[in-house]
């Protein structure tokens, strides 16, 4: 599969690749609005359904095995846990939504964390929603979309496990997608598909966070 084209030169792209190269450590995990850390660096945030591959993503983008927890058990991520990137900027891994086999109270509890995160962060420089390429944005997706636009939070879909489809489907999956939300009025018009497995689509990302949080 060839990778996406992308609007990042090549000079652009190395710059990010040596951004992410450098120490990148697990700063911390908040489980309550009122424990996050100083608003002191730029942050950028991954949101998605439970299971959507956030953590792998993480993990892909900073070149790490181990960074950010994977599990096969939906709902995992119950707090919103830090990463810092050579003590210049954030990655947040928000709580996942969904299908987490969790009480009803507990998965809206931390998923209401992950919603006051949004709304009260100005340092946050723009949200990642992740959705699976196969599946496409569901019903359950709706309610993280509204929650970016009602918090005014910028935020582009990444499209994951873009591996599991032939390169002609990844591009109508991606026409689809941002068709779907190019109209909603915090959304970043360009959608761009990925794979950690795989690494495609994971050098533009890097240079996408990278360019959003130098601003």
């Amino acid at each position: 599969m060839s990778e996406p084209a992308a609007p990042f030169d090549d000079e652009t792209l190395e710059a990010a690749r040596k951004l992410f190269a450098r120490e990148t450590n697990f700063m911390m995990g908040a489980a309550a609005i009122d424990g996050l850390p100083p608003a002191d660096l730029p942050e950028v945030a991954f949101a998605g359904r439970s299971n959507v591959g956030k953590s792998s993503l993480i993990n892909a983008v900073t070149g790490r095995l181990h960074l950010a927890r994977a599990s096969t058990a939906p709902g995992r991520t119950r707090e919103v846990n830090f990463f810092v990137v050579d003590e210049k900027l954030r990655l947040v891994d928000l709580p996942g939504y969904g299908f987490a086999k969790v009480s009803r109270d507990t998965a809206r509890k931390f998923q209401n964390l992950g919603r006051a995160y949004l709304r009260g962060r100005p340092n946050l420089k723009r949200a990642y929603l992740l959705i699976d390429a196969r599946h496409g944005l569901k019903d359950v997706d709706q309610e993280a979309l509204e929650a970016f636009d009602t918090a005014a939070v910028s935020y582009q879909i990444i499209l994951t496990k873009a591996d599991k489809l032939k390169a002609s489907e990844v591009a109508a999956m991606t026409e689809k997608t941002l068709a779907a939300v190019i109209k909603r009025p915090a959304a970043f018009p360009r959608v761009l598909a990925t794979s950690a497995e795989k690494g495609l689509g994971i050098p533009e990302l890097r240079a996408e966070i990278a360019a959003t949080c130098a601003t």
